[in-house]
């Protein structure tokens, strides 16, 4: 099973591993820090050095706990061969911001809105977008929504990461806001959890910024209506 660098280190950029199988169009590495499509958070892309010359990584997905590398041409690379990878840093720095401001705005709504929550977001490289479940919503309410997680931006947290079992996890208030979620803790041994200091924590896959500040300024694009009680916020990065 491929060692997911990217959870050891969030803002790794280069990293050599070694060749673990080929297929047809993708490469399996002992280790990488490629991050997979995965939870609404886009794959990295970037290239991989070798002996027979350099391959770009144009997707990246995860099957079974493996992290297969797609390639436009996998240029005669063999099992065993070492390699040299690169991520597409701006693609994946942009994509960890958007990701810590998802939960900044979702432990918003968690913290000061009992009649509401988040039940989905997806992350783009030039905007985000999160869809929100209310007995009543507007667009002052989610104005003000975004007033308040930048509030949270400003503030400078600190974000990081911990492991915990799922035991643990789910005696914590809150750590599950759906029901789904909380099916899928109770299946993991052991549970990832982000944590914005004193603020907010979610069982979470993603990449993530250190600190709050690295987010920048949230600032709406459209609402959009999603039946009775939903609506759909999407937002950029400044």
């Amino acid at each position: 099973m491929t060692k997911k660098l990217y959870y050891t280190d969030m803002y790794g950029k280069e990293f050599d591993a070694s060749v673990a199988s080929v297929g047809d169009d993708y490469i399996i590495l002992d280790k990488t820090l490629f991050y997979p499509n995965s939870g609404g958070q886009p794959n990295d892309t970037g290239i991989l050095k070798s002996k027979n010359g350099e391959i770009s990584i144009v997707d990246v997905k995860q099957e079974n706990g493996e992290i297969m590398h797609i390639a436009e041409d996998l240029k005669g690379i063999s099992q065993g061969d070492s390699v040299h990878g690169i991520i597409d840093w701006n693609r994946r720095y942009i994509h960890m911001r958007y990701h810590t401001a998802v939960h900044i705005i979702d432990g918003v709504v968690s913290n000061d809105y009992k009649n509401g929550f988040l039940t989905g977001g997806q992350i783009y490289d030039d905007h985000a977008r999160v869809d929100f479940s209310f007995d009543i919503i507007d667009r002052e309410l989610i104005t003000e929504i975004i007033s308040k997680a930048n509030e949270i931006v400003n503030s400078g947290l600190k974000v990081f990461e911990r492991e915990m079992t799922s035991k643990e996890a789910l005696e914590i208030p809150g750590i599950a806001r759906t029901e789904p979620g909380r099916q899928l803790i109770e299946k993991l041994p052991v549970v990832r959890i982000i944590e914005i200091e004193n603020f907010d924590f979610q069982a979470d896959g993603g990449t993530h910024v250190h600190n709050t500040k690295e987010v920048g300024k949230i600032e709406m694009l459209k609402i959009e209506n999603k039946g009775k009680g939903h609506k759909r916020l999407s937002f950029r990065l400044d």
